[in-house]
């Protein structure tokens, strides 16, 4: 399998100061849209998207570490920031001053963060399926953390076999826990409606794994599961000891928002399978000390909560369910979900 490039696409490197990194672009003569992919994934996952999106200029780059970019290390202690940091330097050396900017999962916390930092650069701002403002697991329903070890957070928190067939390259349906059955039943709702599986699954593939990158490491905790928030890669950059982009709702930014979600989400939820609180709550992780201590995030209500903060501070903002689908709605309905995008900028 390889990371095969669609007709009307280019994909290509570029240096900047911050390393070389991959993209792809579809070249056009209206606005320019920036695609931010998620975890365990690639740009390559938004090729059925950037081929809808009419004349606009489209650039999907590859995160650090993953698809084709230079793999560098993630120093999870500014949360998301090496890779918005990223983002901004690679549309620097493009050229682009100005971009409607959508993120997905991990991507939407960095099209946050971006937007925090940069918000002169945002004309619009798209969240599929986001990671909550507050991060992922450990949190209140308010949003603050759970303790100051933030357990059950980040590196610690990913499954060990999976880590390993994602790094070896495991092509195979044999198990549970292989990228193309994490696939099958995380990413999409109903797989054998969407074309491309061995893309999907390769782009998953092109994932650097280790302690630098994804998942990365682990901290001590003396809280339930016995471990927390590492300093290192991917998933610690998300952990709400080192990220929290709630500020966005009192940034005083206007861009509109657009928050796009599937109503079968099994990553993003209320009652998420990858947060090891819920886990611990239906048994499944032994020891949970009960919800008094350790409940499971309310990541949808919390970006709620967030956006409607956002929109009292007036900004505007609009949330669409796509029924029937899981975590990847620009994948499994692209032509409704490129509607909605060339919609929410009047287009």
């Amino acid at each position: 399998m390889s990371l095969s490039v669609y007709d009307g696409i280019q994909s290509q490197k570029i240096q900047t100061d911050r390393g070389e990194f991959h993209f792809l672009e579809k070249p056009g003569d209206g606005e320019t849209f920036v695609l931010i992919h998620g975890n365990v994934s690639s740009s390559h996952f938004f090729q059925p998207l950037m081929g809808l999106l009419g004349n606009h200029r489209v650039i999907a780059p590859d995160l650090r570490g993953f698809g084709l970019s230079q793999t560098l290390p993630v120093d999870a202690t500014r949360g998301v920031r090496d890779f918005s940091d990223d983002v901004l330097a690679v549309l620097a050396e493009l050229g682009v001053e100005r971009a409607h900017i959508l993120g997905w999962s991990l991507g939407g916390g960095v099209a946050m963060q971006l937007a925090l930092d940069a918000p002169e650069v945002v004309q619009s701002l798209t969240l599929e399926a986001p990671v909550s403002p507050y991060g992922f697991g450990g949190t209140w329903p308010d949003g603050r953390p759970l303790n100051d070890d933030a357990s059950g957070t980040g590196g610690g928190a990913a499954n060990p076999d999976f880590v390993a067939r994602v790094g070896s390259s495991d092509t195979s349906s044999d198990e549970q826990t292989s990228p193309r059955n994490v696939y099958r039943s995380s990413y999409v709702k109903n797989p054998d409606r969407v074309a491309n599986e061995d893309l999907w699954v390769a782009s998953m593939l092109s994932t650097k794994t280790g302690v630098d990158n994804y998942p990365g490491d682990a901290g001590a905790s003396e809280h339930w599961p016995g471990f927390g928030a590492g300093s290192k890669g991917v998933l610690n950059s998300l952990s709400p000891k080192h990220f929290n982009v709630s500020a966005l709702a009192t940034s005083g930014a206007t861009f509109p928002v657009l928050w796009i979600r599937g109503d079968s989400d099994a990553i993003v939820n209320d009652a998420s399978f990858f947060d090891l609180n819920q886990l611990g709550a239906v048994g499944i992780v032994p020891g949970w000390p009960g919800d008094e201590v350790a409940p499971a995030q309310h990541m949808l209500k919390q970006t709620r909560q967030v956006l409607e903060a956002y929109q009292a501070a007036g900004g505007s903002y609009r949330e669409v369910v796509f029924e029937d689908c899981g975590h990847s709605p620009h994948l499994e309905y692209s032509e409704r979900f490129a509607a909605e995008l060339l919609s929410n900028i009047g287009s």
